[in-house]
């Protein structure tokens, strides 16, 4: 028997999903005068940004950095009164690991491409044979790879720069930040005016020369595997352009929910929604043995689970579903190990695809990138994540992740991962890392969680948010429309409610 539940009205809004994008969506409503109620299927909030306790350290289970290539999250965190925990990673700077051994990842790059070839660490990265090729883009016509209405970000970069910064650069960063191959990510999705300023500038070089200067602060190349923090007028170790919160990522959660519990938002975990239909005045959410009423409806899920939701009141939808994104397993790792305390590695490190006898694809040494983070966890204590899984087509260059990597839920499984991260943290931080100086450790599995910006995808999202404007008080918001990282997510999920709600 459904639960009485009250007329519909304009006033009434429904978000399905407590992810970040549903959380803010929720918080934008709230502040608009909405009554809102969150429904989530989870016991927890916050989805990709979760903690967990590994070590007594109460550690960031999934983001744990934001860009700072635009304002979106600092803004936010202002707003939650966390202005003054936002903290800068030290400037130990990133490393890159190539067949041939470990290089320092380029200062200046957007998703590893060079700004200058001729730049001392890119050239060591290259070679000579490799930069004299890369210098050739400034040769080539303006036209070569902006042509086409679409392209992905392999044959821009092969066609202008060549395959060895491909190879040494590009594929290692865009494995790291979005888990997949180059050849499959439409370049205008996760390098936005990358091949405009190509025709404004003469070459891919000079156009992300051009989108480095333009930022007031300069873009991530390397996701979390990155860090460090430099003033503008020195320039910028590789993966310099992130911040975090003292305290973690997950701090901004737990910031949040407490204001929307403030606003009276009405917060339900362990509400799966099953159904969504239209009414006469809005739409109806029914989930278990209740239902909602509302004059608006926001959907806040990653892509095949949201239009999985709404193909039945909205068919128009169905085509468009997404693929799920590739699955990742995180390995924390909490040891005992002194010998780290020189940051051999800076803040972490890239893993080039087709490097030998290393399954991980990045490796962040946490503790070296965060001061509160190496205070709380003491001298000699360190703390460092590998991050395993790429797209399931990551072409012949892909590595074989481990075979427990595609099991769920077993510790068993958990345990021969655990053993593969052991013997990459030790190649890669060229430190012997062991069992016997593990004090604790932990496996979080994202299951396709991660937004795959396939080549056309910013068309088919066009193509989503018009069919969703045409049914009136509908809105989807999440990584899988806005695109990957935090700031991308918070910024579009504050513009696609604006929209609605003005």
């Amino acid at each position: 028997m459904s639960a009485a539940t009250p007329e519909p009205s304009v006033q009434a809004a429904v978000v399905v999903g407590a992810g970040i994008s549903g959380l803010l969506a929720a918080l934008e409503l709230a502040k608009a005068g909405r009554d809102v109620t969150v429904l989530e299927a989870a016991d927890a909030w916050g989805g990709c940004v979760g903690s967990h306790v590994v070590g007594g350290l109460t550690l960031d289970s999934g983001a744990e950095s934001f860009a700072t290539r635009s304002s979106a999250v600092a803004d936010l965190a202002a707003e939650l009164g966390l202005a003054g925990n936002i903290v800068a990673p030290q400037p130990g700077g990133a490393w890159v690991q190539l067949p041939e051994g470990a290089r320092e990842l380029p200062k200046t790059g957007v998703l590893g491409i060079p700004a200058n070839p001729w730049d001392p660490e890119v050239r060591r990265t290259l070679g000579l044979a490799g930069s004299l090729r890369a210098s050739l883009d400034r040769f080539l016509p303006a036209s070569a790879g902006t042509r086409v209405a679409v392209t992905n970000v392999s044959a821009l970069v092969r066609l202008r720069m060549g395959r060895r910064v491909l190879e040494r650069l590009v594929e290692p960063v865009v494995g790291g930040v979005h888990s997949a191959d180059p050849a499959l990510l439409d370049v205008d999705m996760v390098a936005p005016g990358l091949r405009a300023g190509i025709r404004t500038h003469g070459s891919l070089a000079a156009a992300v020369a051009a989108q480095r200067r333009s930022r007031p602060a300069r873009q991530d190349q390397q996701g979390h595997a990155a860090g460090g923090s430099l003033p503008a007028t020195q320039p910028a170790k590789a993966g310099s352009a992130v911040a975090g919160l003292q305290g973690g990522m997950h701090t901004l959660i737990t910031a949040l929910v407490a204001e929307l519990g403030r606003r009276g938002v009405k917060l339900l975990s362990g509400t799966r929604a099953d159904a969504v239909n239209r009414t006469a005045d809005g739409w109806r959410v029914s989930a278990a043995y209740k239902t909602f009423d509302s004059g608006l409806l926001v959907v806040a899920l990653d892509g095949p689970s949201a239009v999985g939701l709404l193909e039945g009141a909205v068919p128009d939808l169905a085509p468009l579903r997404p693929g799920a994104g590739p699955d990742v397993k995180l390995v924390t790792l909490v040891v005992d190990l002194p010998d780290l305390d020189r940051r051999p590695r800076g803040t972490g490190i890239l893993v080039a695809p087709q490097t030998p006898g290393v399954q991980a694809k990045a490796l962040t040494h946490a503790t070296a990138k965060w001061d509160w983070l190496a205070a709380a966890a003491g001298p000699g204590t360190h703390v460092v994540r590998l991050s395993y899984g790429r797209g399931e087509e990551a072409g012949e260059g892909g590595r074989e992740a481990p075979a427990a990597l595609g099991s769920a839920g077993s510790r068993n499984a958990d345990s021969e991962l655990l053993e593969s991260a052991l013997r990459d943290a030790s190649a890669l931080l060229t430190v012997p890392v062991t069992s016997h100086d593990v004090l604790d450790w932990d496996v979080v599995s994202w299951g396709g969680v991660l937004p795959f910006a396939a080549v056309g995808h910013r068309q088919r999202v066009a193509q989503v948010r018009r069919i969703c404007a045409a049914q009136g008080g509908l809105v989807l918001v999440g990584g899988w429309l806005a695109g990957n990282g935090l700031a991308a997510v918070v910024a579009d999920t504050r513009k696609q409610l604006a929209d609605v709600l003005h």
